[in-house]
C-alpha cells in the first residue's frame, strides 16, 4: 500500500508531462470577413447608405436656413442612423469595432452640434458641422468591408 502511495503521485506527474507535451497549441487564423460576413453587413448597412445619399437634402435646408425643415431632418429620416450604426458595429470582427464605434460618436456629435445650431439659427455653425458629419460618415463608410481581400478569398 506504502509502494502504490509513493508511485501514484509519481505516474501522475508523467501522465501530466505526457498531456502537456502532446496537447500543443493549435494555431488558429485570425478571423477574416467571409463572402457571408460581408453580405451581412453590406444588408445592414443599407440604411445608413441611404442616409448618405440623403445627406445633400439637410445641405439645402441649411443653405436656405430652413431651420424647421433641418430639424425636422435630423429626427426623421437621420433619427435611426444611431442604431443603424449599432447593428452594423456589431457585425464587424472584434478588431474593426472601436474605430468604428468612435467615429460612429463623432458622426452622433456633429448631428447634435447641428441641430443645437439650427435651434439657434446659426448659419455657419450648421454648415461646419454639416461638412463635419458628412466627412464622418464618409469615413465610416470607408471603415466597412466591402469584399474578401486577396489573402481571405485563397484561404
Amino acid at each position: 500500500m506504502n509502494r502504490l502511495r509513493a508511485i501514484l503521485p509519481i505516474l501522475l506527474v508523467l501522465v501530466m508531462t505526457l498531456v502537456t507535451a502532446c496537447g500543443g497549441n493549435v494555431a488558429q487564423e485570425p478571423p477574416t470577413y467571409t463572402p457571408e460576413k460581408i453580405t451581412e453587413i453590406q444588408q445592414v448597412l443599407k440604411p445608413v447608405k441611404q442616409v448618405r445619399e440623403r445627406m445633400p437634402e439637410l445641405k439645402e435646408y441649411i443653405d436656405e436656413k430652413d431651420w424647421n425643415d433641418v430639424d425636422s431632418f435630423i429626427h426623421g429620416p437621420l433619427g435611426g442612423i444611431r442604431q443603424s450604426l449599432g447593428y452594423v458595429n456589431r457585425t464587424l470582427l472584434e478588431d474593426d469595432q472601436p474605430p468604428a464605434k468612435e467615429t460612429a460618436e463623432r458622426l452622433f456629435k456633429d448631428l447634435e452640434r447641428i441641430d443645437s445650431a439650427a435651434d439657434a439659427e446659426v448659419y455657419a455653425d450648421a454648415v461646419r458641422y454639416y461638412n463635419r458629419a458628412v466627412e464622418d460618415l464618409d469615413q465610416y463608410l470607408d471603415l466597412i468591408p466591402t469584399e474578401p481581400t486577396d489573402s481571405e478569398t485563397s484561404a
